[in-house]
């Protein structure tokens, strides 16, 4: 299998540009634990994750100068957790050395980044631009469904594509819900808005010549507060 065979296309992201109030409100009203930047051509240009946003001055969780008998800390050091912490903007608290794959690489080689750089998620790009997202929640949704008497086909990766096609300009199907096709199977996870849409996209699914049979593991995205 490959990144395309489970990458979630329809990615939220954020620009550069963005409060990062508004991409910490994006993350909890999706139900994501990171957002990755693009610029105004869809390239990426970093990632912001919940680990970027943890020590903020807003919520008195930035970090404070060592004391007296702790280890001092670098002046560079020091300016990095000032920006962290105060920063406005995406793009002063986004990684900018992002580690991605192409929708071709085999998902063994996706689980070995995932393990060598310490990270949950593996932006898909083609060429520059970012065509997906996989998580480690999508690896073990296709652990979920592993079977060792039957293997990947590439008509269940047909299957998948011509669902994704399908959907792709639908107004309704926004948040980024995943589907994993095999031995014509096809099974939703993820959260979406509401019951109609979960409805919806389980009526897509049935309605993709040559899918059998349909699982809806989709959930309901509870309602994000402001932050």
């Amino acid at each position: 299998m490959q990144a395309r065979d489970v990458m979630i296309c329809s990615v939220i992201s954020v620009g550069p540009d963005i409060p990062v109030q508004i991409a910490a409100n994006a993350m909890v009203r999706n139900c994501v634990s990171a957002l990755p930047v693009i610029d105004i051509y869809a390239k990426l240009v970093g990632i912001v994750s919940e680990g970027d946003l943890i020590r903020r001055v807003e919520i008195d969780t930035d970090r404070h100068p060592p004391g007296v008998g702790e280890a001092p800390m670098s002046s560079d050091s020091l300016a990095m957790d000032f920006v962290k912490s105060h920063a406005r903007r995406v793009s002063d608290v986004m990684t900018r050395e992002v580690v991605t794959a192409q929708p071709e690489t085999p998902l063994r080689e996706i689980a070995n980044l995932m393990e060598k750089h310490n990270i949950k998620r593996v932006p898909i790009v083609q060429g520059e631009q970012l065509v997906g997202i996989v998580s480690r929640a999508n690896l073990l949704q296709v652990l979920a469904r592993a079977n060792d008497n039957t293997e990947w086909v590439e008509s269940d990766r047909a299957l998948h594509q011509r669902f994704v096609e399908s959907i792709r300009n639908q107004p309704w199907a926004s948040r980024p819900f995943n589907v994993i096709v095999k031995d014509r199977r096809a099974d939703l996870w993820g959260f979406v808005h509401s019951v109609d849409e979960k409805t919806a996209v389980r009526v897509a699914a049935e309605a993709t010549p040559g899918i059998e049979s349909v699982s809806d593991h989709l959930g309901i995205a509870p309602q994000g507060s402001e932050t």
